[in-house]
């Protein structure tokens, strides 16, 4: 006699494989579930990672030792990790600044931010010796405040964007791989790059082309970009070089570079929040600490060489480093990310 059938049972969910992984080299970031758990695959991302590619997922910190050399990191130090990104360097100079040393890690990005203060806990930096704050720079005097630190000993700021953010398409920082054209830090604040351009005018936009990224051909593409709708990453590229169709290969790619830059700075005002830790640095800082800036492109560096330059000459600095410092031809080689990265440091005056 057969059983009666239960028809409240839940029904049994069918096993389901995970999907393989594409190929030897997949190219989504959606595929590359390997290089995103390296605990699991620490082969392929050593694999990944000798190619002098960078993992799906991670980032690999800059100039690390050019950085160490410059803040000095002591035993007991006040640092301030003003863009914590991935942790890279926050990593070494927690290291260095124990026993009795703190970290304060800013950084505005909601995504990434939990990722990485699991990562340094799991580490064994615990509450007493590391912080983390979600907090754009602009905001490091009322962020030590907020937390009982008087002033920083090191101040280190890394404005490049993190390989997790162009690496991931539903970001949108991305010149290569479609996404939405969004390229906000913190996606909970502020407008996406596309309305940005829905929005803005032909003289405008020229001139943020021209600012934010020394865009030769500004005024043609402000003209053919201004006023659209560009809802995708692929879309904006593709229109970028529609509209320079004298430009090809090499230098139309990097034209589509400048302009994604220039759009990125302006939705996260980048150069106002750099402008506002320059000044907020002085009083930030205990005599005699030490500061390092990493920057990526010509409008960041100005403003840091001009500030440390004044500071010198009004006795606020000690010294400054005498021209930015590049990294080496072996780390461009194993990481192609760092070949635009300058690094300038300043000392407080004792």
């Amino acid at each position: 006699m057969m059983p009666e059938e239960n028809p409240s049972a839940t029904p049994a969910i069918p096993h389901q494989r995970r999907k393989r992984y594409a190929g030897k080299n997949p190219r989504r970031f959606e595929d590359k579930y390997k290089e995103r758990d390296p605990q699991r695959y620490a082969d392929t991302v050593a694999k990944v990672i000798a190619s002098g590619k960078t993992p799906a997922g991670t980032h690999r910190p800059i100039m690390v030792a050019e950085i160490l050399d410059a803040l000095a990191p002591k035993p007991g130090d006040i640092a301030v990790d003003c863009t914590l990104g991935h942790g890279g360097h926050s990593q070494e100079i927690l290291a260095r600044i124990q026993p009795g040393g703190v970290l304060l890690g800013l950084d505005a990005d909601p995504v990434e931010l939990p990722k990485t203060e699991a990562r340094l806990r799991a580490l064994g930096f615990g509450a007493e010796a590391f912080i983390a704050k979600r907090s754009n720079f602009a905001g490091i005097a009322q962020a030590l405040a907020a937390h009982g630190l008087a002033g920083a000993d090191i101040v280190l700021a890394d404005l490049g964007v993190s390989s997790m953010q162009i690496d991931d398409p539903a970001r949108g920082f991305s010149v290569k791989l479609d996404g939405p054209l969004d390229m906000r830090m913190n996606p909970q604040r502020g407008q996406p790059a596309s309305a940005l351009l829905e929005k803005i005018g032909i003289t405008a936009l020229a001139a943020l082309l021209d600012e934010n990224a020394d865009e030769p051909h500004a005024a043609a593409l402000a003209a053919a970009l201004a006023g659209k709708n560009f809802a995708r990453t692929t879309a904006l590229a593709n229109a970028i070089r529609a509209a320079l169709p004298a430009v090809k290969g090499d230098a139309a790619t990097l034209s589509v570079r400048r302009v994604f830059q220039a759009l990125r700075i302006a939705v996260n005002d980048e150069f106002s929040a750099l402008d506002t830790l320059l000044r907020q640095l002085p009083a930030c800082t205990k005599p005699g600490a030490r500061i390092a800036i990493l920057t990526f492109h010509s409008g960041e560096d100005r403003r840091v060489k001009k500030s440390f330059d004044a500071g010198l000459r009004a006795g606020i600095y000690a010294t400054v480093s005498d021209g930015v410092i590049r990294s080496t031809a072996a780390e461009q080689n194993s990481n192609p990310r760092s070949a635009p990265a300058k690094l300038r440091w300043a000392r407080r005056a004792p």
